[in-house]
């Protein structure tokens, strides 16, 4: 008979969070240069290439740059009226966090570089009186690629899960990571067809950088720009003041230098001895906040002459006020779009723009959408928010079944973002026809939003025995990120049966988050003063390495997933401290671990409680689940279930031979294992015999003996945890 032991885990009540990555040793920053209040340097491009420097690769194609750019810049071919378009891609990594920014945000930063990069901004008309009428058009443009270098087409951004997305150091690596593992296409997305712009949570300390034109790697996808995801646009992570950073970025991978020279070192007097290479902007050595009257180099200039204001609004400078770039500026950023070598004059040819579906009017390509939740218990709201791409005038949103929802007051059909209201529980397939007025394309998502039904009462437990597979359950949600190995149902084994839930976690890559997300359960009923509730579950894990670290977490919520809690954090050696070099899976109830959560607190004795299972690995071994067990009271290694559940998992119970001179056979299948008591009393009810059991899930044969008892009838109960279920049998 299967034997139960249980281990409890001795973790506090009450979940903690920690860092998902192994420490790093302490960065340490050039504060010289920083802006004035920041925490990372704005920029260190120049500090990339005086690294480069150092590579006679990069020395002999720098060489053949500037011989080309020289040329052209003599020819003084730059023809007014000639708009060029660069193509963008925008690349977010992240890890789910506030690094992975929103479209809007994305689209407000291209309307902002769009505005600078075309004297758009309101505020070139109040520039420094010393420059006014200088700020300049460059009639250069932004374009979203909307064509992936396969071919495919996409919305001009892509997003990739890693976090190396907070491991800046090696910009090299970080692009590595978007070529692998990118949700459009994985695959290079060559620097002399898009610029590509790498968004991160960190970029080495800094707020921005790139590298300026150079004939070496040209064709390089590292051939881009990497900003921090809150210095892109002024809305989201973003910030006004952040805002102009990616245009200051531009302007280096335009070939311009910082207005003080080509260093990374603003307010340094010897920078008065340097140059930026463009006529119209004074000799100074740069600012780091707002200083308009600074008048830093007073040296003779053939342009300006003795005693020039500083120009710290220009977008080159530090300042928080920049607002502008000259005429000299405009020249040479146009005539390094006009550089073969560098690959900047491929990127904004017509050919190319065609290509990559950056020329003409943009057009509608392709329909989808996403919700805010996809999830929810019956009256609920659901917004559904259009990402078709990449124009769109009209929208026709049709829910199916059409019965049990309603459109909230404000929407219809045609709305672009609707707000449906879902009253009745079921699983509704969502379509979305969009049009640009000329080309139409429909997506149908199904099963897209799930509406719980009624809330569960407690006692609950989930053994799994149930299932013959996890996908498509009522009772579970899965989420898998990146779209790899899932949770599934383990058949051959488990903690108190022969089923459990599995990940395959094993040889996954390196950053993995998988989720199981229960329905909802009715706590309305317990005294939020005197009750109490505890979670408890099983889990079996090993490590693939010493080195491993792998988090096991467990969130709740008392409004059906509008707010989540994080409860329980097992990180590291608490989730095991064993290892195991070859894919594991348990073999015996001891390799399990019993963790009970006493924190469920009267917050969140709802009609609307649910809870989440999140396992965050990194390639190590494999996890298994086993005995979700939600009850009143306190923690218990038995499992809790109802009066109910026990009586319905009976099946198949007979009692032989009856009548019967000798041994008497009880014969059931269980689905409920655990300690239990068998009874045998007379007519009187007085107790003639008792036996302690100990069931297993599935079949059980109890024999006990008769030959101490009198001829006569009496009655056999099993008592399995208050539930009783009593025959009849004859001795002989």
């Amino acid at each position: 008979m299967k034997q139960l032991y249980f281990f409890a885990l001795l973790i506090g009540a009450l979940g903690y969070s920690t860092a998902v990555f192994a420490q790093q040793p302490k960065r340490v920053l050039d504060t010289q240069n920083m802006r004035e209040g920041e925490s990372v340097e704005y920029c260190i491009t120049h500090k990339k290439h005086t690294a480069l420097l150092q590579n006679p690769e990069y020395v002999k194609g720098l060489a053949i740059a500037e011989q080309e750019f020289a040329a052209i810049a003599k020819k003084g071919n730059d023809q007014k009226a000639t708009i060029y378009t660069i193509p963008v891609v925008f690349h977010v990594m992240h890890i789910n966090g506030i690094e992975n920014i929103s479209d809007e945000q994305i689209f407000n930063a291209l309307f902002i570089l769009n505005r600078d990069f075309r004297k758009l901004n309101g505020d070139t008309a109040n520039v420094h009186p010393d420059f006014q009428g200088m700020p300049s058009d460059t009639e250069i443009e932004f374009r979203m690629a909307t064509i992936a270098p396969n071919g495919q087409c996409f919305s001009g951004i892509t997003r990739t899960y890693s976090p190396m997305s907070y491991q800046g150091d090696d910009g090299g690596d970080q692009v590595d990571a978007i070529v692998a593992g990118n949700n459009v296409y994985n695959g290079q997305w060559p620097g002399n067809k898009y610029l590509n712009i790498f968004v991160m949570g960190d970029i080495g300390g800094a707020a921005g950088y790139t590298y300026k034109p150079s004939n070496w790697g040209a064709t390089s996808m590292k051939n881009g720009i990497w900003i921090l995801h809150d210095y892109v646009g002024a809305i989201g992570t973003g910030s006004v003041g952040a805002s102009r950073a990616l245009t200051h970025e531009l302007g280096h991978w335009l070939n311009l230098d910082h207005t003080w020279g080509g260093n990374n070192n603003p307010g340094n007097a010897s920078s008065c001895s340097t140059d930026d290479q463009v006529q119209d902007t004074p000799t100074c050595i740069g600012v780091t906040a707002c200083l308009l009257n600074a008048n830093t180099c007073d040296i003779d200039n053939s342009y300006w002459g003795f005693n020039i204001r500083d120009n710290v609004e220009n977008y080159m400078d530090y300042s928080y006020c920049s607002k502008m770039y000259t005429e000299g500026q405009r020249t040479r950023m146009r005539n390094a779009l006009q550089v073969a070598s560098t690959g900047r004059a491929n990127v904004v040819s017509a050919a190319n723009l065609a290509a990559v579906g950056a020329a003409g009017t943009p057009y509608l390509c392709k329909a989808d959408f996403t919700a805010d939740k996809t999830t929810i218990c019956p009256g609920n709201e659901v917004q559904l928010n259009d990402q078709s791409y990449n124009a769109v005038v009209s929208w026709s949103w049709v829910i199916t079944p059409s019965a049990g929802w309603a459109f909230a007051s404000g929407s219809s059909a045609s709305s672009e973002n609707p707000t449906i209201v879902f009253n009745t529980p079921g699983l509704y397939d969502v379509q979305l026809t969009a049009t640009d007025g000329t080309n139409s394309d429909e997506e149908t998502k199904t099963g897209f939003i799930r509406v719980l039904g009624t809330a569960a009462s407690l006692p609950f437990w989930e053994g799994f025995e149930d299932y013959t597979s996890l996908a498509n359950l009522p009772t579970w949600e899965l989420v898998n990120t990146p779209a790899n190995n899932f949770f599934t149902l383990e058949t051959n084994f488990g903690h108190s049966g022969n089923k459990c839930a599995r990940l395959n976690n094993f040889g996954q890559t390196a950053s993995n988050i998988d989720e199981l997300t229960s329905s909802n359960f009715d706590l309305s009923g317990i005294d939020p003063t005197t009750g109490t509730v505890t979670l408890s579950f099983r889990f079996a894990y090993r490590k693939r390495t010493s080195s491993d670290y792998e988090w096991l977490k467990v969130f709740i919520t008392g409004n059906c997933g509008e707010n989540w809690a994080q409860r329980k954090t097992i990180g590291g050696n608490q989730l095991s401290n064993q290892v195991s070099s070859s894919a594991w899976e348990p073999t015996s109830q001891t390799d399990w671990v019993t963790v009970h959560m006493t924190n469920v607190t009267s917050n969140y004795f709802t009609d609307n409680f649910r809870m989440r299972f999140k396992f965050e690995g990194e390639g190590g071994n494999n996890f298994f689940l086993d005995d979700i067990n939600l009850y009143t009271g306190g923690p218990s290694n038995d499992l809790i279930v109802s009066a109910l559940e026990l009586e319905s998992e009976f099946t198949n119970l007979s009692v032989f031979p009856n009548p019967t001179d000798g041994d008497l056979h009880l014969q059931f299948t269980s689905a409920t294992g655990g300690a239990a008591q068998l009874y045998l009393t007379d007519l009187s009810g007085k107790v003639v015999g008792h036996y302690p059991l100990q069931l297993q899930i599935g079949n059980n044969l109890v024999i006990t003996e008769t030959n101490q008892l009198a001829a006569g009838s009496y009655l056999i109960t099993l008592d399995l945890k208050g539930v009783k279920t009593t025959r009849t049998f004859v001795v002989k």
